[in-house]
């Protein structure tokens, strides 16, 4: 009795006061590696993902949560501390495989049915909507001037400094050999652009990707090296799910089985174009255009539908940015077709030649918008990139609403058009809205992040 008398005294004394302590300064301190000192971060918990879709709030599809890597189910990681420097040191990365290959074209020439000229036609246009789910997984095409510009992917990790055993992506710009010109105004140009973004370690985005660094070596090649936070892209995706939906076909005895299906795939679509819109926002608040959005410049840490809450979606493939603060409009080589489009659009002033530029990309994000509203709910080889875009600019010349007639008429699509009619038509409202052919009518990307069919609200 005497000693458990003492032994409660002791605890009322030492213990509990700590305790309070703890609870009081916010449960977690922690130190930097190799610099001890303070560091403080916010944790959030996350809730445990109920069965069912609709009991997810619609505001997280608002804010991403932090990568979970390419694990079916991702863990949560230790958080560190995001430095905006950029290690230029080679000896501070090591270079793994092989991970592939693509490739930006030359476009001299697109037929446009757009009064002002289309967003994208001539000069840096991104037609990753342009090909067959076979073609475009690891393809994308943009106007780069003369020549072809082959670009090489590597994993590897940093093995130096405090972010050793970071996992990273080098993307490899050529060096002395043919079209080496146009890969170093690429790779100037997106290094510029990131280096940029990531100016205030206060103010980065996670829904654009991270960059470590960067350096040249001998022969010439620029290599960028991105934190590994992905390496699916939206393409993917896409080119996954039709082709599932192929082999599996649904179970007509459950129908509750494939209506749950379907609202994860929904979620998964949403909140990756969600997450896209983010990345976009932030460039556009920030001065930069993308100019070059498609869905395989959207990168996924996971492509598991099941998996939606995890999913962070990354804006990638930022080599043909182009600045639009006052004093930069209508400068630089990799921007002189879009100052040429916007010019017979009738944008002469500074003012005007930036409003359309956003509404450049704004008409790029439509598109983007449109092929995941179509791509993912179609069977393999129903509906592809390009036919779907000649379907809305040449076929219906931009009446979205004259599309969706057509649409509905065919029993494959019928998936898709529903998906676009969630909230009375939200869907196709937005798609008309941001694929207006008078640049000047199109929203910004803000008003876009904040529509009802974007946010989830309709779920």
């Amino acid at each position: 009795m005497v000693r458990q008398a003492i032994l409660a005294a002791h605890y009322q004394r030492y213990i509990l006061p700590v305790a309070f302590s703890f609870l009081r300064l916010g449960g977690l301190s922690c130190l930097s590696p190799r610099t001890e000192t303070p560091v403080s971060f916010r944790l959030v918990r996350r809730a445990a993902a109920t069965t069912m879709l609709k009991a997810l709030p619609a505001r997280f599809l608002v804010v991403s949560p932090e990568p979970g890597g390419r694990r079916p189910r991702p863990r949560r990681r230790s958080l560190r501390p995001i430095s905006s420097a950029l290690m230029t040191n080679p000896a501070y990365f090591e270079v793994g495989r092989l991970l592939g290959s693509y490739g930006f074209m030359n476009i001299t020439s697109y037929s446009s049915s757009q009064s002002g000229g289309l967003p994208n036609d001539i000069g840096n246009q991104d037609l990753s909507l342009g090909y067959s789910p076979e073609e475009i997984e690891r393809l994308r095409v943009q106007d780069v001037g003369e020549g072809e510009v082959k670009i090489r992917l590597y994993e590897g990790r940093v093995v130096q400094g405090p972010l050793k055993g970071t996992q990273t992506v080098f993307k490899v710009y050529p060096g002395a050999i043919a079209g080496a010109s146009e890969a170093n105004l690429m790779a100037l140009n997106e290094l510029r652009t990131h280096a940029f973004l990531q100016s205030n370690a206060r103010d980065i985005c996670e829904n654009i990707q991270f960059l470590l660094g960067a350096f040249e070596t001998a022969t010439g090649e620029q290599w960028l090296a991105f934190r590994d936070d992905g390496r699916y892209s939206a393409a993917d995706y896409a080119k996954i799910t039709s082709e599932r939906q192929l082999k599996e076909r649904p179970n007509f005895w459950n129908p509750y089985d494939r209506a749950y299906k379907l609202e994860l795939r929904r979620y998964f679509v949403l909140r990756l174009l969600n997450g896209a819109m983010c990345g976009l926002v932030h460039m556009h608040n920030h001065d930069r255009l993308h100019q070059s959005l498609g869905p395989s410049s959207v990168v996924l840490n996971t492509v598991a539908e099941k998996n939606g809450y995890y999913l962070l979606p990354q804006l990638r493939d930022l080599a043909f940015s182009v600045d639009i603060g006052y004093s930069s409009v209508g400068v630089g080589a990799l921007s002189d077709g879009l100052w040429r489009r916007a010019s017979a659009a009738g944008a002469s002033t500074p003012l005007e030649k930036r409003a359309f530029g956003v509404a450049d990309d704004i008409y790029g994000a439509g598109l983007l918008i449109a092929y995941m509203a179509f791509i993912p709910f179609c069977e393999a080889g129903i509906m592809d990139g390009i036919s779907l875009q000649r379907l809305l600019e040449n076929t219906f010349r931009l009446d979205i609403y004259a599309a969706r007639e057509y649409c509905l008429e065919d029993d494959k699509l019928s998936e898709a058009v529903n998906f676009l009619d969630l909230g009375d038509g939200a869907g196709w409202e937005l798609l008309q809205a941001m694929l207006n052919p008078d640049y000047r009518k199109r929203p910004i990307a803000e008003a876009v992040l904040n529509h009802r069919f974007i946010t989830g609200a309709l779920l």
